[in-house]
C-alpha cells in the first residue's frame, strides 16, 4: 500500500523561499489556486504530478518533503509532554504529528516555553535566589540555543560547507589541506608556530601569531589551523549565517560562530565530494578514511552525520559522543531516532561498553520501541594529555543508521540481519521509553500506569501497567 504525502508546511515554505504568492507557486506547478491550498493545509497529499514539478522546475529534493523537522518535533514534543507537570495532559501521538506537520512554529514555541520553564524550575530548586537576579530571564541557555539551531538545520549549512569545499581545492596536486592552510595565514600576516603548551590554540593578534600544541595530534592540529583559516577569511559569511539564526544573546551568538568556524574546518579537512565518493568506495571504513583525509576517527564520524547536501545526500546517520557518566555532549541524527534533550543515552546502548575495550570497534543491532532496526557502531575515543600527569579527557563515539542502509557499510558483513532475536531492544530515554520489561530502567515512564504490589518483588520494584 502506497503511503499518502501530507506535507503543507514544507511546501508553504518551499513557496516562502522562492518569494512567490499562492497564485504564482499554483501556476508553475501545474495545479489550480484551491488545489494548492487545500495541499499547504494538508487537507489534500501532495500528489506525484506536484512532485515532480518542484524537480523539474525548481529543482527541489523532493525527498525533503517527508524529512526535515517533523520527526525531530514530534521526538521532542513527547519528552517535554512527559515532564510531570504535563504527565497528565499528554495528547496522543497522532495529535503530536499533527501539530509537528501542519503548525511547526506552534511546536517550536512550545519547546521554546518548557525550556523556559525547566530552566526557572531549575533556578528555584537551586536556591540560587533567580528572582532577584538580573540574569534570571526565562529564555534557553546560549548553548542549548545554539545546540537547537544546528539540530534544526539537520546539522548541514550548505553555504558554509560549499565555501570549505572551494577552499579545500588545491592549488597544486602536491599541495597538502594543512599545507594550504599555513600559506592562507602566511598571505594574511599570521605567523604560524608549534609550542609545548596546554592550549590547543592560542591566537594573538597584536603580534600576528597563531601557536598550536605541540602535544595535540597532527589531526588535531590540523583542524586548529583550519578553524583559524574560517574565522580569518570566512567571516562575512559567517556573520551573514548568524544573522539569519537571530539568536537571542550576544553570548548564544558567539558560541554559534565558533561552531560555524568548526563546521568549515571539518567541511574543509574532508570536501563533501571527495568524502561523499571515498565514504561509498569504502563503504564507510572509518579508519580507511581516516587515513585517506589526516582526520581523526571522531572527526570522520561527525562528518558522516551531516552528508545532507540536497541532491547529493549519503547515508543518513546519527552521531552521539558520551561522556563517562553517561551525558551527550554532542548529537545529532539525520535517521528517525532522535536524542533525548535532556540526560543521557539509554544504558542498553553500546556506545558505554565502548570505555570497556579501548581502541576496538563495536557493533550492535538494536531496535527501538517504534520497530525501527538500527546498525550501531561504538568507539572509545579518549584524548590524552600529552604529558605525564596531564589529564586524560575520556569519551566515546556511537555511530549508526538503519539496517537498510547496512550493505553500504562494512561493518554490517557477517551480522545476521534476518534473525530478530539478533536485534537488542534499546530506547531513547525512560522518562518517555514504552519498553515495560527493561530490566536497565532507572525511573518509570511517566505516560504509563505503575502497578505496585508489596508481596512480590521482581527486577524493578514496581510492574508497568
Amino acid at each position: 500500500m502506497v503511503q499518502k504525502l501530507y506535507a503543507g508546511a514544507k511546501l508553504r515554505e518551499t513557496r516562502q523561499k522562492l518569494g512567490l504568492t499562492q497564485k504564482e507557486f499554483a501556476a508553475k506547478l501545474g495545479v489550480s489556486l484551491p488545489y494548492l491550498n487545500q495541499m499547504e493545509n494538508n487537507n489534500r497529499p501532495v500528489s506525484t504530478a506536484v512532485v515532480l514539478s518542484l524537480a523539474q522546475e525548481f529543482g527541489f529534493d523532493v525527498t525533503e518533503l517527508s524529512t526535515g523537522d517533523s520527526e525531530r518535533l514530534v521526538s521532542d514534543m513527547r519528552e517535554a509532554m512527559a515532564d510531570p507537570v504535563l504527565a497528565e495532559l499528554a495528547p496522543p501521538m497522532a495529535d503530536l504529528r499533527l501539530t509537528a506537520s501542519n503548525a511547526p512554529a506552534l511546536a517550536r514555541a512550545f519547546l521554546h516555553l518548557h525550556q523556559a520553564y525547566r530552566q526557572t524550575h531549575e533556578r528555584l530548586a537551586s536556591l540560587d535566589e533567580a528572582l532577584g537576579r538580573e540574569d534570571s530571564r526565562t529564555q534557553p541557555s546560549p548553548w542549548d540555543e545554539v545546540r537547537d539551531f544546528f539540530h534544526y538545520c539537520d546539522n548541514y549549512i550548505d553555504a558554509v560547507d560549499r565555501a570549505a569545499e572551494r577552499f579545500a581545492q588545491p592549488v597544486r596536486e602536491d599541495t597538502n589541506i594543512r599545507v594550504k592552510a599555513v600559506s592562507e595565514l602566511g598571505h594574511h600576516g599570521i605567523e604560524v608556530e608549534f609550542k609545548d603548551t596546554n592550549h590547543l590554540r592560542h591566537y594573538d593578534r597584536a603580534a600576528g601569531r597563531l601557536t598550536l600544541s605541540r602535544r595535540a595530534a597532527p589531526e588535531t592540529q590540523t583542524f586548529q589551523l583550519l578553524l583559524q583559516v574560517a574565522l580569518l577569511t570566512q567571516d562575512k559569511l559567517l556573520e551573514a549565517t548568524l544573522d539569519l539564526a537571530r539568536f537571542q544573546s550576544d553570548t548564544a551568538r558567539s558560541i554559534a560562530k565558533i561552531g560555524l568556524a568548526n563546521y568549515f574546518a571539518g567541511a574543509a579537512l574532508m570536501p563533501y565530494g571527495a568524502f561523499l565518493n571515498a565514504a561509498q568506495e569504502t563503504r564507510h571504513d572509518l579508519e580507511l578514511m581516516a587515513n585517506r583525509f589526516g582526520a581523526s576517527i571522531e572527526q570522520v564520524a561527525h562528518r558522516l552525520s551531516t552528508l545532507q547536501r540536497p541532491g547529493a545526500k549519503g547515508v543518513p546517520f546519527f552521531f552521539v559522543r558520551v561522556d563517562q557518566a553517561g551525558t551527550i555532549t554532542k548529537r545529532h541524527s539525520a535517521t528517525r531516532l532522535q536524542f533525548a534533550r535532556f540526560g543521557g543515552a539509554c544504558p542498553l546502548w553500546n556506545v558505554h561498553r565502548a570505555f570497556e575495550t579501548p581502541g576496538r570497534f563495536l557493533r550492535q543491532l538494536a531496535e527501538t520501541p517504534d520497530g525501527v532496526r538500527y546498525i550501531l557502531l561504538a568507539r572509545d575515543v579518549s584524548k590524552l594529555g600529552g604529558a605525564f600527569g596531564a589529564p586524560v579527557r575520556r569519551f566515546a563515539i556511537a555511530l549508526g543508521c538503519e539496517v537498510a542502509h547496512a550493505d553500504g557499510l562494512v561493518y554490517a558483513d557477517d551480522l545476521d540481519l534476518t534473525n530478530p532475536k539478533a536485534f537488542e531492544p534499546i530506547g531513547i530515554s525512560c522518562r518517555i521509553c514504552e519498553r515495560v520489561n527493561c530490566h536497565q530502567r532507572s525511573v518509570p515512564p511517566l505516560e504509563r500506569r505503575l502497578v505496585i504490589d508489596p508481596d512480590e518483588r521482581g527486577v524493578l520494584p514496581y510492574e508497568v501497567g
